[in-house]
C-alpha cells in the first residue's frame, strides 16, 4: 500500500534566504494561501526572533492557515522558543522546529563546544519547547557530514525528550545520493525508538543533487520531505518541491505519494518567481518555459508521432501552458510541416523539400523562425510556384 509522504515547505523561510528575495507580511500570506491550496502539509513560516517583520509574518499566517500546519523555526535557545511560542499562538496546529548542529566541524567551529554539551543542550531544548504545547521537529544541522553514531544517538535523545519529527539536513549539499540514503536507513534500523517520530530530509543543492538525495532519503525510510517552490534558498537552493511531488507521481513503483495537486504547480511557481524577483532558469525541470518544448527534428518527429516518445508528463498534469513545437535550423521537415498546417496551408510532399530549403537560410539568420516569418515564407513560395 502507497505511504503517506509529508511535504513540509520552507519556501517563506528557506527560500526566502535568497539576497533580494525579501517578501512583506502580504505577500508571505498570499503565498501561504497558495501552498494550502496546493496541498502541502507543513508551511514554515519564518523565523520569529530574527526580525520584527518576520515575527509579523508568522503571526499572520498562523491566523490564515486552517488546513496545513505552521512552522517557526528557532536555535536552541529559551528566548527564541517563547518568542516562536507567542508568534504561533493563533496557530490551528503549530510547530515549533528547533536545532542544533551535529557535525564535528559544526560542534567545534560554529559552537566552540563538545558532543556531550550538545547532546545535553539538544534534550533541554526539545523537553523545554515540547512542555509548551505545541509539536516539536529538531533539526540536526549538518546531519550528511555528522558523525554516524553520534547522529543516531542524538536522534534517539530528541525523540526520547519528545521530538515528533528529526530533520536530517545536509546541510552543505555534501552528500552523494547513495551515501545519504544510507544514513537515514542507518537511523532507522539503528534508533530504538524511531517508531515514535517521523524523520524529515532537507537537502541543499550545492552539488546539484537535492533531488536526488531527498528521494534516496524517502526511499529510505523518510516520510517528510522539506522543499520550496523553484528549488530557491540559500547558496545553490534547498530541494524542488514541484520535483519531489512529480517524481513521485511518476514512479508509482515506489509506492510513495503526496496530497499536492500537481496541476497548481506551475501557476505557484510563477507566483514566487514574480514576488520573489527570482526568474526560473529555462531548462528548470517541471515547470521552466523549456520542459515541455521541442527543437530537435528527431525529437519533434518522435513528438508528433505519439507524445510520450519525447514526455513521461504532460504540460497539463503540472498546470504548464502546451507542449510547443520550437522551428530552428535543427528542426526536420515534419515539424516544418506541422506548424505551416497549423497556420491553414496545405502543403504536399512534392513541395516540402523546397519550402524547407528555404526555411533552413531563414532560420540560419534569425535562430528561432516565427509564425509570421513562417507566412511570408509560404506566400512568397506561393508567388514562386505561379
Amino acid at each position: 500500500m502507497s505511504q503517506k509522504i509529508q511535504i513540509f515547505d520552507t519556501t517563506l523561510r528557506d527560500g526566502e534566504q535568497v539576497p533580494g528575495c525579501q517578501l512583506t507580511t502580504e505577500e508571505k500570506v498570499t503565498l501561504g494561501l497558495k501552498l494550502e491550496e496546493l496541498g502541502v502539509d507543513i508551511i514554515e513560516a519564518g523565523f520569529p526572533i530574527s526580525s520584527p517583520v518576520d515575527f509579523l509574518s508568522v503571526v499572520a499566517l498562523a491566523k490564515t492557515i486552517k488546513n496545513a500546519g505552521v512552522c517557526a523555526l528557532t536555535r536552541a535557545k529559551k528566548e527564541d522558543i517563547d518568542v516562536a511560542v507567542e508568534a504561533l499562538i493563533h496557530a490551528k496546529r503549530g510547530i515549533i522546529h528547533t536545532g542544533i548542529g551535529s557535525s564535528d566541524i559544526h560542534i567545534k567551529h560554529k559552537f566552540k563546544s563538545t558532543r556531550e554539551k550538545v547532546l545535553e543542550q539538544a534534550i533541554w531544548t526539545v523537553k523545554y519547547a515540547k512542555g509548551k504545547g505545541y509539536e516539536i521537529e529538531f533539526f540536526a544541522e549538518d546531519a550528511g557530514r555528522a558523525d554516524l553514531g553520534f547522529l543516531a544517538q542524538l536522534t534517539e535523545a530528541v525523540i526520547a525528550a519528545g521530538a515528533d519529527v528529526v530533520n536530517i539536513p545536509d546541510t552543505t549539499g555534501y552528500c552523494l545520493p547513495d551515501l545519504y540514503g544510507k544514513r537515514i536507513k542507518y537511523l532507522m534500523e539503528n534508533v530504538s525508538n524511531i517508531d515514535k517520530a517521523i524523520l524529515s530530509v532537507h537537502c541543499h543543492n550545492d552539488l546539484g543533487l537535492a533531488t536526488a538525495n531527498t528521494i534516496a532519503g524517502l526511499m529510505n525510510g523518510a516520510r517528510q520531505a522539506e522543499v520550496t517552490i523553484n528549488g530557491i534558498g540559500e547558496r545553490a537552493g534547498n530541494t524542488s518541491l514541484e520535483e519531489v511531488a512529480m517524481i513521485l507521481q511518476v514512479h508509482k513503483d515506489l509506492d510513495l505519494h503526496t496530497n499536492i495537486k500537481s496541476e497548481k504547480l506551475y501557476d505557484l511557481s510563477q507566483s514566487v518567481s514574480k514576488m520573489m524577483k527570482m526568474p526560473i532558469q529555462p531548462n528548470k525541470a517541471i515547470v521552466g518555459k523549456n520542459a515541455f518544448s521541442h527543437s530537435s527534428g528527431i525529437h519533434q518527429d518522435g513528438f508528433l508521432k505519439h507524445t510520450e516518445n519525447y514526455e513521461i508528463i504532460s504540460p497539463i498534469m503540472v498546470g504548464a501552458p502546451s507542449s510547443s513545437i520550437l522551428l530552428t535550423a535543427r528542426s526536420g521537415r515534419a515539424a516544418l510541416k506541422h506548424r505551416i498546417e497549423l497556420l491553414g496551408y496545405n502543403v504536399d510532399n512534392k513541395n516540402i523539400n523546397t519550402i524547407y530549403s528555404y526555411f533552413l537560410k531563414i532560420a540560419d539568420e534569425k535562430k528561432m523562425v516565427d509564425n509570421e516569418d513562417l507566412i511570408t515564407l509560404m506566400v512568397n513560395f506561393e508567388i514562386l510556384d505561379k
